[in-house]
Parts: C-alpha cells; structure tokens; sequence
C-alpha cells in the first residue's frame, strides 16, 4: 500500500507542479490537417473560410481580419457552420493556441459530421499576431 500511495503522491505532485500540461492541445487531429503559421497565412490569402471558436471576449479583443465567430461552447454546430462553408470546402479553426483545446475539438467534430477540408490552426490568433500578420 506504500508504493500506492507514493503514485498517487507522484500524481499530484506533476498536477501541481505543471498544471499547465493537461490544457496542451493535441498536435493533431484524426481526419484533419495540422497547419503551421505560414500555411494558415497562404489559406488566408486564397480565401478560405476561418472559424474563430473562442469566447466573446476573446473575438472583441481581437481577430484574423475575415473570420467568422462560432463560439464553441454556446454556439457551434453542424447547422451553423453549414451557414459559413459546405461540407467539400476548406476551412480552418483557430482559436488561443496551443493552450486552447477549443480548435481541436472544433475540428474534431467537423470530420465527425463529414467535412472533408478541415483545416486545424493549434498556434492560433497567439501565432497569427506574433507573425505580424494582420489582425482587427
């Protein structure tokens, strides 16, 4: 039972110590293409759709020029992103970086409900403005 409880002890400790670690987005997404910085500017060049998925005081304090705002938690679903693109179009979800799980999850349910483009931005609006690339 000793070493049961050093574990456990073990456990906690790495909870504590990086509590950070356990908001880290996954690098990617099953179905759908992870894009660098770079990549995601030349998918904004041509037109494709963005998807902002984070929360209103995230979009009012700034986004890529252009995007669309589902908020994830309240707002975001198969009939409302039908409203921005169709199912064989790109589109790219973003939203704080690498320590916002809400793009994944957003790209996640995309594949899920047949998108066939889906395009996962991890570094996000963080990446995106540390670029210089244009915000509003």
């Amino acid at each position: 039972m000793k070493i049961g409880k050093f574990i456990a002890a073990v456990v906690v400790g790495l909870a504590v110590a990086f509590p950070a670690m356990a908001d880290i987005s996954p690098v990617e997404i099953k179905g759908a293409t992870t894009v660098s910085v770079s990549k995601a500017k030349e998918l904004f060049e041509k037109e494709v759709a963005f998807i902002d998925v984070r929360k209103n005081s995230d979009w009012d304090a700034g986004r890529i020029p252009g995007a669309v705002h589902i908020e994830l938690k309240k707002v975001f679903s198969e009939a409302k992103l039908l409203e921005v693109v169709k199912k064989d179009k790109p589109v790219v979800f973003y939203c704080n970086g690498e320590s916002c799980l809400r793009s994944s999850k957003a790209s996640a349910k995309a594949v899920s409900w047949g998108f066939k483009n889906v395009y996962y931005f991890r570094l996000g609006f963080p990446g995106w403005k540390k670029s210089g690339f244009p915000v509003e």
